[in-house]
C-alpha cells in the first residue's frame, strides 16, 4: 500500500513537472508561429510565474549550498576576529595590571623619599615663550604674570612636578623665571630619603653643583634624587631637583628642555596652597 501511495505521488510529481516544462514551450510556439499580442500577454502572465516556480525548485540546493558556504566563512570570520580581540583584551588587562602595579610602587617609593607630588589646587598652567642663556646665566619666560595671579618668588615646576626654577620679576601678561643652572641660583636641597642637607648653586652649565654641610662622612653616589629642602624658609620641603650626576654635579632642568610649565605658591608655614 505504501509502495503503491509513493509510485502515486512520484507519478503525479514527474506529470506536474512535465506540464510545467511544457508551459514555456508552448509560449515560444505561439510567439514564434502565431505572434498575437493578446495571447502572448494572456500566456505571459502564466508562463512566468510558472517559470519563475521552476527556477527557484530547480535552483534551491545550489541556493541553499552557496548560502550555507556563506555562512560558514562568516562564522570563520568572525571565530577568528573574536580570537584576535580576545588577545588584544588580554593584552590591555595585563598592561593595565603592569600599570597599577607600577603607580602603586612610584607612590610608596615617593612617600619613603619624601617627595612631592601632590598638586595645589591653586596651581597656574604656563607656556615658556623665550628662553635667554648667556655666560653664566639662564633665565626664561612664561606667558602668565600678575592679571593670572603670578607672583614673586613662586616656585614653576614642570608638567612633571620637577622644579625648573623660581619667578623673579613679575608683569602683567608675562614673567621671568630664573633656572636652576643659573649663577644666581642657591637653594636648599637634601638627599631623598635622608637628614643630609646642603645647598645648590648654578654656574650657567647643564648642571648644578652640590655641596653637602650636615654630615661630613657622607658619601654622594650617581643617580641619588636630590629634593628641595625647607631648612632656609624659602622653599617647601620635598619638591624634586634631579639627580646626581656625580659627587658634585645635579642634573637638573634647563630652559629648553621645558615647554609647558606649572606654577606653585605656599604659605608661611611652607605648605603649598
Amino acid at each position: 500500500m505504501n509502495k503503491n501511495s509513493l509510485s502515486l505521488r512520484t507519478t503525479k510529481l514527474l506529470k506536474s513537472a512535465a506540464a510545467a516544462a511544457a508551459v514555456p514551450l508552448v509560449f515560444i510556439y505561439v510567439l514564434v508561429s502565431k505572434p498575437d499580442f493578446y495571447l502572448i500577454n494572456a500566456l505571459g502572465h502564466i508562463v512566468l510565474p510558472v517559470a519563475h516556480f521552476v527556477g527557484n525548485v530547480i535552483t534551491w540546493p545550489v541556493r541553499a549550498l552557496g548560502e550555507s558556504v556563506e555562512n560558514i566563512y562568516d562564522l570563520s570570520s568572525l571565530r577568528a576576529e573574536n580570537a584576535r580581540l580576545q588577545q588584544e583584551l588580554d593584552t590591555l588587562r595585563e598592561n593595565q595590571n603592569t600599570c597599577t602595579v607600577a603607580i602603586a610602587e612610584n607612590k610608596r617609593l615617593e612617600g619613603e623619599l619624601d617627595i612631592v607630588r601632590a598638586t595645589p589646587q591653586n596651581v597656574i598652567m604656563a607656556d615658556v615663550i623665550h628662553d635667554t642663556v648667556a655666560l653664566h646665566h639662564s633665565n626664561f619666560l612664561i606667558n602668565k604674570g600678575v592679571f593670572d595671579g603670578v607672583k614673586k618668588g613662586m616656585v614653576v615646576v614642570s608638567v612633571d612636578g620637577i622644579m625648573a626654577g623660581m619667578v623673579i620679576d613679575v608683569g602683567g601678561e608675562f614673567s621671568r623665571v630664573r633656572a636652576l643652572n643659573d649663577a644666581d641660583s642657591n637653594i636648599a636641597v637634601r638627599i631623598a630619603g635622608d637628614e643630609v642637607y646642603g645647598f645648590l648653586q648654578g654656574d650657567g652649565s647643564a648642571t648644578a653643583d652640590i655641596g653637602f654641610f650636615s654630615r661630613p662622612e657622607f658619601k654622594p653616589a650617581r643617580g641619588m634624587t636630590v629634593i628641595t629642602s625647607n631648612i632656609s624658609g624659602v622653599l617647601p620641603n620635598g619638591i624634586l631637583v634631579g639627580t646626581l650626576k656625580n659627587e658634585h654635579d645635579v642634573n637638573v632642568l634647563r630652559p629648553d628642555s621645558v615647554s609647558r610649565v606649572k606654577v606653585l605658591e605656599f604659605d608661611n608655614n611652607n605648605e603649598y596652597k
